[in-house]
Formats: structure tokens, sequence, C-alpha cells
């Protein structure tokens, strides 16, 4: 249910805007930015390239003189830049990881300088559909390439080499910030000390394409789309309908049946006074809250585009398979599965650690038994927490 047992909106709400994107003359909020590809274009994995990127970027702590007390934490699908802090203006939720990072937590900004990116394609003040095409000052849209995993973790080395780090302590991410964790250390093997991936994979498996195959094609059926062109509609008139069913798709995915069972059960928000279609139980408002409150902040196009990149990862493609790449990482890897999480079953984390096992690099594998399901990294910080502290602290004592 929505907060306060209050009666969750439905997703097709008339006040919800055509996209939820930051947009240039909004609150900045603690958003500082990067332009690239200003004198040269950027070229994508995939084919094309794009020119004058503007990458969102946040940071707490300060950075020490020589550099080594950097950590990059990656954010996941529909995460953004704000890891941590307030509910203020510019950002519409606190921070995604704000149990985990400050001072004192488990990346503690008191001694550690902690950076969070929003991935290129986002909606959060780096470039992505919602942008303006420096062609014609309107909105990418449809126009707007298909991005990897990769591309964006080149535009994180940029803003790496703008801060003057020259090797992070650590890259640490969940779910599809894992898979950008996992990324830095093949891409850059010598600019990276550590890795910590949390409930993620080496490849998006076959469940997990079909699953976000469904969510996509939700939004682009929603007839509010317009083939992507919907950015001068207003409240009430853009794909918030397909938006928010895609959210409501991948939410089921987030939990597990024990989480959803013994919070909601059967327990009705609409009476059964006779049966009518448009009677909702719980759960049903408790996913209709959901997709409403990701339809005020986020962009359908950027969703595409993210999540096309979430099914596109396999860190083997043209690399010699799984353990071509995994031969160039020459850095501890902490590795954490939620034993319920489904989306990203634990053996799928287990098959990175066993590959890094059989080739002789340090690497560990931590199971936390958990009912949360795929957003346990999320949930679970008193656990996930010490782990990766543990994890951080062993590093700077064997780097000593």
């Amino acid at each position: 249910m929505a907060p306060d047992g209050a009666a969750p909106e439905r997703s097709g709400d008339k006040r919800l805007p055509a996209s939820g994107a930051w947009r240039p003359g909004d609150h900045r909020g603690r958003r500082q930015f990067l332009r690239l590809a200003e004198d040269r274009r950027f070229t994508l994995e995939g084919g094309g390239s794009l020119r004058q990127i503007d990458v969102a970027y946040e940071t707490w702590g300060s950075l020490d003189a020589d550099g080594g007390n950097a950590v990059l934490v990656c954010h996941a699908l529909t995460g953004d830049s704000h890891a941590a802090g307030r509910l203020e203006p510019g950002h519409a939720t606190s921070g995604w990881w704000d149990d985990l990072i400050g001072e004192g937590e488990a990346l503690d900004t008191d001694r550690l300088f902690v950076v969070c990116a929003n991935v290129l394609g986002g909606c959060q003040g780096t470039t992505g559909p919602a942008s303006d095409h420096p062609d014609d000052g309107r909105p990418y849209g449809a126009r707007f390439p298909v991005v990897s995993i990769r591309d964006m973790v080149r535009t994180q080395a940029a803003v790496a080499d703008h801060l003057g780090v020259a090797t992070w302590l650590s890259v640490v991410g969940g779910s599809m910030g894992g898979m950008q964790a996992l990324e830095w250390g093949v891409m850059f093997p010598n600019r990276v000390r550590s890795i910590a991936a949390l409930c993620t994979t080496p490849a998006a498996s076959a469940e997990q394409i079909a699953w976000s195959a469904i969510g996509r094609q939700a939004v682009m059926l929603d007839p509010a789309w317009n083939g992507g062109d919907y950015y001068d509609a207003g409240p009430g008139e853009g794909p918030h309908r397909g938006l928010a069913l895609a959210r409501e798709v991948a939410q089921v995915t987030y939990r597990s049946d024990e989480v959803y069972g013994d919070r909601f059960g059967r327990a009705l928000v609409d009476p059964l006074d006779g049966f009518r279609m448009d009677q909702r139980f719980q759960v049903e408002g408790y996913l209709d809250y959901h997709g409403a409150k990701l339809a005020r902040r986020f962009d359908a196009n950027s969703y595409l585009i993210v999540n096309k990149a979430m099914d596109l990862h396999d860190l083997g493609r043209g690399r010699g398979g799984l353990e071509g790449a995994l031969r160039r990482v020459q850095v501890p890897v902490l590795n954490v599965s939620v034993s319920s999480d489904r989306l990203y079953p634990p053996h799928l984390q287990r098959l990175t650690h066993d590959a890094l096992g059989s080739l002789g690099h340090r690497t560990e594998h931590h199971l936390i038994e958990s009912p949360q399901g795929h957003d346990g990294f999320l949930l679970e910080t008193d656990r996930v927490g010490p782990l990766v502290t543990d994890f951080l602290a062993r590093v700077e004592k064997d780097d000593a």
C-alpha cells in the first residue's frame, strides 16, 4: 500500500507528468556536471556516436592528496546520482543507498571520497533521450541511440579523469550497478584496486531478458508514447501508463513470494460488495503505487534505453567468453547474493566467483539469507554494509 495507509493512486492518474526527467533550468540539487565530446564525437560500442554529452554526478567526502580513497558507486536501472542525501529541491527521492553512504557508514565519508554518476541514457542530468539534440534543440526521443554498459563505464572514466582519480579504491554496485563494476575490472584493470558486485550477473539471462522485453513493450504499446515523441504533452497525456506498467512488472521480480504473502496475503483495497473488474487486492495497490512513483521521476524513453543496456550486458562478448574477459581482472572481487533473488539468482553470481577462482584470482562470495528478493541489496544494508566495510579494510591493508 501507499505510505500511511492512504489509498494508492492509480497509474492512470491525470496528474502524472509526460516525463519525470530532470531538465536544464530545473533545480540542480547536489548535481555537478561534466561536458564530454565537444571536440570529438563519443563513439558507441554498438555503432553510432554522440556529441556534447553532459554527465551528472555527485560526491561525498574529500579526495586525499594522493587520490587513493576514492570509491565509485554505480546505480541500478532506475537509480541516479543521488545515492545519498535527503529528499530536497532537485531530488525527488532521498538517496537510494543513504544507509550505506555517510559519516560512520559502510562507505564512511569521513575517510572516503564517494562518487556516483547518472548513467549515459539516464534522465536525471546525464544526456539521454529527454535531452536536447545539439542539431535542433529538441529532445532526442527515439533518435537516441542504443548504448551499452561499456559505454556507461567510459563516461564514468571521464568523470574520474576530471576529478583527478587515477585509480578507484573500489567500484561498488548492485544489479545494473554490479554490471558496471564488473566491466570496470575488465575494461580498466589498472584503474581499480577492488570490485564489489552485488546481486548481479556476468551476462543477462534469458529470463531477465524476457521480463525486460515485456516491460519495454508495455511502454511502446502505450498510445501516448507516440513513437518516442511525447515531450510536449501535458500532465496525464504522456506515456505514464506504459511506464508505470513496466515498473509494476519489474517490481514483481524485485521481491519474493514470501514477502508478498506476508505483507499482503489476500487483503483488499476495495471491498468485495459485488464483483467488479476495478476492485483491487492490496498487492495491486502496492504495484500501482510503485508504478505511479516511478512515472513522476523517470522518463519512458530512458527506461527503454537503460533497460536494453542491461539485456545487452555480457562480459564475455568479443573477449573470448567469460573466462577470457575475467583474465583481465587483476584485483580482489567481492560477490554478494541474496538467497531469494529471482531476477539474478545466486547461481549467476557464483558463475563469476567460480570463474575468477579457476583463474587464480582473489574472489569471495557471500550469500545473504533473506526473503527480500533482488531488492535485498538495497534493503538489507545492515548485512550488506559489514561485508563491504570488511572487504575494503582488507584491500587497504593488503595495499599498505
